[in-house]
């Protein structure tokens, strides 16, 4: 797990205040990391263009450009002049080393992208526009120095933001580049040490990235047990019965020693899932809401929430009368998409809001959502997952886009139910259910589209 930061310009300050470290000293840092990935990923004599802005990202770049000269091909495309004092220095010591300019873009090796950074918050001229069209097309591997140029501080990235392969970031990684918009754009992402280690350059943050190697499995340690060791989820069927079965078989296959659907109408289930019409008395946790439509009357679903076990609630969920109840529970997870989510921040009169509101301002909107219901547990979907309770705030970046298909989201609450069966918090649960079907979809080795929820219940037994 790492820490995530809405600026790091505080924590470079404390590094001058408190370390003793210039700024100067920072940058050749930041430059000799870019340079050391270079040298470790291409042959000497490479091509190198570095794309050049006037502020102190271009700096980074005219710097890693003066370091690289000699071994490769370096050359300088300035897409503005140097105007800050460091940029100003920067290229006069890139110049006097006799790193070399051109005034036009030319495919290269490796092209590095340091027009603008992180101070950056506006919209582009259109004759940056040009340019940033114009490196997008360049054949060329392509580096963004700290942050791909466009990418604003809210997340939110403008016209013509530059496309990388790999974000080279400084120091500690930016909360920016995880909003769902900005997954086009950063590619790999790498962080540069600055002259201190990264557990003396960070501070606190409520903000984490989750790794994959975060994943807590449910093994089973105890020997001397049982099925009824591993919990009871109980799982409302309703009327599209093929989600909440999908839901049952994950949460089965991910360790739940039993798995009920409950429901009222005659359905044919597996054979190793059982049905029934009540919540059955050694239920250990609940789910609802996966296909749920409007099978369940208001007093059934009142009588199937009729006891304080722990529950998730997704789908249909978010638009019925009883989402006030499970918001009082005191142990619940909600899984709800964006559209859902901007439904539910309505009927809670925190914001009424688009769609396209929300995926620009992710962050803020949980954040809101958090303080309001301080004890849900909140699992925001998307391209990167937010998952959130109270003031601890995670993201999980490594979905991908073969989970966008029906049937994956009822495959997660599976598997976020089942933990919760097995005695997982309701956030430790969210956390590795999440993880867990992330690593369900990287480890599919079929073609991306060819996913199917089956696709993944099958691969669990391999976690």
């Amino acid at each position: 797990m790492q820490k995530l930061f809405d600026e790091v310009s505080s924590l470079d300050k404390r590094c001058y205040e408190e370390f003793a470290l210039s700024e100067d000293i920072l940058m050749e840092h930041a430059a000799n990391g870019m340079a050391e990935f270079i040298r470790k990923n291409f042959e000497k004599g490479s091509s190198v263009i570095v794309a050049c802005g006037s502020g102190n990202n271009g700096a980074d770049g005219l710097a890693c450009g003066r370091i690289l000269h000699g071994d490769y091909a370096v050359s300088l495309f300035y897409a503005k002049d140097p105007k800050s004092e460091m940029a100003v220095l920067q290229n006069k010591r890139a110049r006097s080393v006799g790193v070399n300019t051109c005034s036009e873009l030319r495919d290269c090796d490796v092209l590095i992208d340091a027009v603008v950074g992180t101070g950056f918050d506006g919209e582009f001229s259109d004759e940056l526009k040009k340019v940033m069209s114009g490196l997008n097309a360049l054949k060329a591997f392509k580096i963004a120095c700290d942050v791909p140029s466009g990418l604003k501080q809210n997340g939110e990235c403008a016209d013509a933001c530059f496309v990388c392969d790999v974000t080279l970031t400084m120091g500690a990684l930016k909360k920016r580049m995880f909003l769902d918009g900005a997954k086009e754009f950063v590619g790999k992402i790498e962080i540069l040490n600055l002259g201190v280690s990264r557990a003396v350059y960070e501070t606190q943050s409520s903000w984490n990235l989750l790794d994959l190697e975060d994943l807590k499995l449910p093994y089973r340690t105890k020997k001397d047990s049982h099925k009824g060791s591993f919990g009871h989820l109980a799982l409302a069927c309703g009327t599209k019965a093929g989600a909440s079965i999908m839901s049952a078989e994950a949460a089965l296959r991910f360790g739940a020693g039993l798995v009920t659907l409950v429901g009222y109408e005659i359905v044919q289930v597996p054979q190793t899932i059982m049905y029934s019409h009540e919540v059955p008395s050694n239920a250990t946790a609940l789910a609802l809401g996966m296909g749920l439509g409007e099978e369940f009357s208001d007093k059934e679903l009142n009588k199937f929430m009729g006891n304080p076990l722990p529950l998730i609630a997704d789908a249909d969920i978010f638009h019925m009368p009883i989402l006030a109840k499970i918001l009082k529970r005191e142990e619940v997870v909600l899984t709800p998409h964006a559209k859902e989510f901007t439904a539910l921040l309505k009927r809670v009169q925190i914001a009424d809001i688009s769609v396209e509101v929300l995926q620009k301002n992710r962050f803020k909107y949980v954040e809101l959502f958090c303080q309001k219901f301080p004890h849900v547990v909140l699992l925001l979907k998307g391209a990167n997952i937010i998952i959130a309770k109270g003031d601890e705030f995670f993201i999980n970046p490594h979905g991908t886009q073969a989970l966008a298909k029906g049937g994956s989201g009822d495959v997660l609450s599976g598997l976020i139910g089942s933990l919760l069966a097995q005695g997982f918090t309701p956030l430790e649960a969210a956390k590795n259910g999440s993880l867990a079907h992330v690593s369900l979809a990287c480890k599919y080795s079929g073609a991306d589209f060819s996913l199917t929820p089956y696709d993944l219940i099958d691969g669990i037994a391999r976690l």
